[in-house]
């Protein structure tokens, strides 16, 4: 099973990894036959550096094509009011008496300290297709666990402009 990827997402890693492919993978080649060519290779610090970043490139290369070939593509809900990704939620938490607010993302935009949640993580899981007025248990693991209320559910568009996380 593969992340959880909206369309937006999937075209978004298409992209780099064209990127990578026709304009960094070329670039990355001849900065390694040019360093080559400057002599011995045991003591020559720009031909393994040249060599180590064609290498990284080829990694993140492999990465991409296989979180594409992996991913579970995933829809946004028709329902205004129901919480699915792309959409952001104002959940009270009793137990803290705290309202809290988060949208809800694919998990390679996640970004918890900037209140973007993945649809995969303990709360995303508990919110995912639930309704104004809702009460969902969040079950961090297995000893602990907490309610909260959902109050408001909107869609901003908030986590469709988060960047993807390069590694």
């Amino acid at each position: 099973m593969g992340h959880k990827l909206t369309k937006k997402d999937i075209e978004d890693l298409q992209k780099e990894l064209d990127y990578r492919k026709l304009v960094v993978r070329p670039e990355a080649l001849e900065e390694v036959k040019e360093t080559r060519a400057q002599g011995d290779l045991s003591e020559n610090f720009e031909y393994h550096e040249a060599k180590r970043a064609k290498n990284r490139n080829e990694g993140r290369i492999r990465y991409l094509e296989r979180m594409i070939k992996t991913a579970d593509v995933i829809e946004e809900s028709s329902s205004e009011n129901e919480v699915s990704i792309g959409k952001t939620v104002t959940v009270y938490i009793p137990e803290d008496d705290a309202e809290e607010v988060y949208t809800l993302v694919s998990t390679i935009r996640k970004d918890a300290l900037n209140g973007l949640i993945s649809v995969e993580s303990p709360m995303g899981r508990a919110l995912l297709g639930r309704r104004t007025g809702d009460t969902v248990r969040i079950r961090v693991d297995e000893s602990y666990s907490y309610e909260a209320l959902i109050r408001k559910v909107e869609y901003t568009g908030a986590g469709d402009s988060a960047e993807i996380r390069k590694y």
